[in-house]
């Protein structure tokens, strides 16, 4: 997939030849993107493809075995997670990643690198979602799957990154918590300028935040386009389909 044609703009995040897997089993193989400032990519897929291969080595939880990754124009391959989260990234992981015996607003504070920033940075988040505000000392795993999942968003949120990794947020979770997540994104990418890599299934949410697509099969990408085509939908349909 090519990068943005401004010759100007340096991509928030590229990869070139990328291959990365488990052990000597490559699942990646050979991924080329790229991401320029504010935009939204969503990387779509049947299950086993890819998907969150992809962003777990773009965060650094895997070692890519081959090709090169770089944010904000610098080499970033191999680089571990705290890192790579310094240089402005958040991650929205696909399985539940909050310290469930912690308060809403302890966990939100594991974002922070100061306990102070946290009054000024959650005047944002409380606009954002209203309900934290009466749940900051109410533990986290009291709170309901979509409460928990906008937990989740909340505290990537909070740092105010420039890119943020969001791995199938939209799982399990009803059509109500899907519809507010899609409202919160939009909103964030176009108040904030935020880019996004979002790993998605289920394509109506993507395409709604999602300014271009690209479709992953067995660790590579053979489709790719502007959400806004004509038969980008139908095109993405044919591969979740097979």
């Amino acid at each position: 997939m090519n990068a943005p044609t401004n010759a100007v703009t340096t991509p928030v995040i590229a990869t070139r030849a990328l291959q990365s897997g488990y052990g000597d089993a490559m699942v990646l193989k050979g991924i080329d993107l790229a991401l320029a400032p504010g935009e939204v990519l969503a990387i779509l897929g049947k299950n086993g493809m890819g998907k969150s291969t992809l962003l777990k080595t773009l965060m650094g939880y895997i070692r890519p075995a081959e090709g090169e990754i770089a944010l904000f124009g610098e080499p970033a391959a191999g680089l571990p997670p705290n890192r790579i989260a310094r240089r402005e990234v958040a991650y929205i992981p696909q399985e539940k990643a909050l310290f469930q015996d912690l308060s809403v607003e302890e966990n939100l504070k594991l974002a922070l690198r100061r306990d102070r920033d946290f009054r000024p940075m959650f005047a944002r988040i409380e606009d954002l979602f209203p309900f934290l505000k009466e749940r900051l000392k109410q533990k986290a795993g009291t709170l309901s799957g979509g409460e928990q999942k906008m937990l989740l968003v909340a505290r990537a949120l909070i740092r105010r990154p420039k890119l943020i990794l969001v791995d199938e947020i939209t799982e399990g979770m009803q059509p109500s918590v899907i519809e507010r997540l899609g409202g919160i994104l939009r909103r964030e990418r176009d108040e904030s300028g935020t880019a996004m890599l979002l790993v998605e299934q289920h394509v109506p949410f993507a395409f709604s935040v999602a300014s271009r697509y690209a479709v992953m099969e067995l660790g590579e990408i053979p489709a790719s386009g502007e959400t806004s085509e004509a038969l980008a939908s139908a095109t993405v349909s044919r591969y979740l389909s097979l």
